[in-house]
């Protein structure tokens, strides 16, 4: 099986197959139809008072990730993605953030599922 994430303002490419919306609030300025997501799994993101927590600078993205990666820990999501990841050849982690892939929550929760995204 095949990982990939992208930011939801990217482009969707053709060989992104099921497309998976990982954040708790919709992106802005992008439209339903452009995102191309198959899926929204919101419950999977990091809680509200966590992401409040990281955008208010009060900790590091490795803070940040260490809490996140607690939270998967009890996420009933996890399994619901984890279905997603064995009934799909190519899945893409989508989500919003001007950050880099490799600094986004979606890069931790692939590794959170032991998955190393490919480009």
């Amino acid at each position: 099986m095949t990982l990939r994430i992208r930011r939801a303002h990217e482009e969707p490419s053709t060989d992104d197959g099921y497309r998976v919306l990982v954040d708790r609030l919709w992106p802005r300025g992008i439209s339903k139809d452009r995102a191309h997501l198959d899926q929204w799994l919101k419950d999977i993101a990091p809680s509200t008072d966590l992401r409040r927590w990281f955008h208010a600078d009060e900790g590091t993205f490795d803070e940040f990730a260490a809490r996140y990666r607690d939270e998967l820990k009890t996420n009933p999501a996890v399994d619901e993605l984890r279905d997603i990841l064995a009934a799909h050849p190519v899945v893409t982690l989508v989500y919003a953030a001007k950050a880099p892939h490799d600094r986004s929550h979606a890069a931790v929760l692939a590794a959170h599922l032991g998955l190393t995204p490919s480009s």
